[in-house]
């Protein structure tokens, strides 16, 4: 049963094409690779997903709902959460506070109990806090989740960010380059953790990434995109010998070879 569902969907700015008559689904515990080289219009789908951009035409539906009538926290109320290429963390927090703090809004105690710092309060932060371990062992960060995040290099500033999105407990977890900035090792963890939370959760997942063994270890299905338009779509192995995907990577070396 598709959880998302995307239909015909075009975006322009300025009259740039930046999406083009995009259709695809994404099924309950799904992992979809959105790839593309740069300036593909990735980015854009997953900003008019989280409903940071009003595409111009098409409809977008989750779990049955219609996305284009929902504001971006709505959406995010729905259970979709996402990375960014740029991170959004607090550079001044530990890893630990990070998560905490995408926890919040679950075990928000109301204003008095927390002025007078009262057992209610206590008792949610308390939760707040365990909770925010487990999704730190979950994603392997238990080492540095006393640590600053301006401390850490960047690729392990990519995992913290990851694992606060998961603090909202998503049914749909959109990754926007999750591998960035990190070394083959790093990468190769990051493709097991975002296997292991979907097999553990059931999360169905967008995952926009340009390391090709990524994709290929972690996805089930696999949409590629060039110029705004879809050029092909299906499985990892069939995707990857297609002619028309070498080409938007490569370009020109396909014709000269």
């Amino acid at each position: 049963m598709a959880l998302l569902e995307i239909a015909h969907v075009s975006m322009s700015f300025s009259g740039l094409h930046a999406l083009s008559d995009i259709s695809f689904s994404v099924c309950e515990g799904q992992i979809i690779g959105l790839i593309g080289p740069n300036g593909a219009g990735k980015s854009t789908l997953l900003n008019c997903i989280s409903r940071l951009y009003r595409p111009e035409r098409g409809s977008m539906r989750f779990a049955g709902e219609d996305l284009m009538l929902r504001k971006a926290h709505e959406v995010a109320a729905m259970g979709i959460r996402r990375t960014f290429q740029n991170l959004e963390l607090f550079r001044e927090a530990t890893v630990h506070e990070n998560i905490v703090l995408g926890l919040v809004y679950r075990h928000r105690a109301n204003i008095v109990s927390e002025f007078f710092d009262l057992p209610s309060a206590r008792m949610r932060r308390a939760q707040a806090n365990c909770e925010a371990g487990e999704i730190i062992e979950a994603c392997g960060l238990r080492d540095i989740a006393d640590i600053r995040v301006s401390e850490l290099p960047y690729g392990l500033q990519k995992s913290v960010e990851l694992a606060r999105a998961l603090a909202g407990r998503p049914r749909l977890l959109l990754l926007d380059e999750p591998s960035a900035g990190m070394n083959p090792e790093e990468s190769r963890r990051v493709a097991q953790t975002i296997r292991r939370l979907r097999d553990a959760n059931g999360i169905s997942i967008i995952l926009v990434e340009h390391d090709m063994r990524v994709v290929m270890a972690v996805c089930d299905y696999v949409v590629v995109l060039d110029h705004g338009e879809k050029i092909a779509e299906g499985t990892p192995g069939e995707v990857r010998r297609l002619p028309a995907v070498i080409k938007a990577y490569l370009g020109d070396e396909v014709d000269d070879a």
